[in-house]
């Protein structure tokens, strides 16, 4: 029997878009796309802010730093953060797993302006009653931490747990764990391979 599921936010339960937010980010900084580009992915401060080395306040600071300017903290918020768009046929199916009494636990790369902004603009965490945030634990999938934390938190053996991710590396991390593990494309595709392989069951 699958008592829980588990699932990533982005490009599964959000959509979203990292040259929107580094074209942004760049407009409230005052430099080119390209070069804000390279400092959030090539010199990874993005990674960093996903392992919860910065806080909003601090990474808004790195960047005060880099330019010499003064950012206004809410344009900055929202530059960085106002990146998502809701993948809608997955809000039923979040409320149909509860409405079976299924455990759902998130499972995320994520940093501190992006779950804010999910949290406030979006009713999917709602239906969530746990989340495992690479903020909050230190490590970023797949790193062994992360999927440690979210063992604990799903309540239940490794086989009773269906993880759902976009990234294959990041399923094979999980079915390496015991998980079940599925390869998110879109909400159709994921309720068809969950029937195929008789993990949609209740009983």
């Amino acid at each position: 029997m699958i008592r829980t599921f588990l699932f990533d936010l982005g490009n599964v339960l959000l959509h979203f878009s990292h040259e929107r937010m580094w074209t942004q980010m760049a407009g409230v900084c005052g430099c080119a796309p390209e070069a804000m580009r390279r400092l959030l992915f090539e010199e990874k401060l993005q990674l960093q802010y996903e392992r919860g080395e910065f806080s909003e306040e601090s990474f808004r600071h790195a960047f005060e730093h880099r330019f010499g300017v003064r950012i206004d903290a809410g344009a900055f918020y929202r530059a960085t953060a106002d990146i998502f768009t809701l993948n809608a046929p997955m809000l039923p199916i979040l409320r149909s797993l509860r409405g079976q009494g299924r455990r759902l636990v998130l499972l995320s790369n994520t940093c501190a302006s992006h779950i804010r902004w999910v949290r406030e603009q979006f009713p999917v965490l709602a239906e969530f009653d746990d989340c495992v945030l690479s903020c909050d634990v230190g490590a970023v999938k797949p790193e062994p931490r992360i999927f440690d934390e979210a063992l604990r938190r799903i309540r239940c053996v490794p086989q009773e747990c269906v993880y759902t991710d976009d990234i294959a590396a990041y399923v094979s991390a999980g079915r390496e764990r015991g998980l079940h593990g599925v390869v998110f494309t879109d909400a159709a595709a994921w309720q068809a391979e969950l029937a195929q392989r008789g993990l949609d069951r209740d009983h």
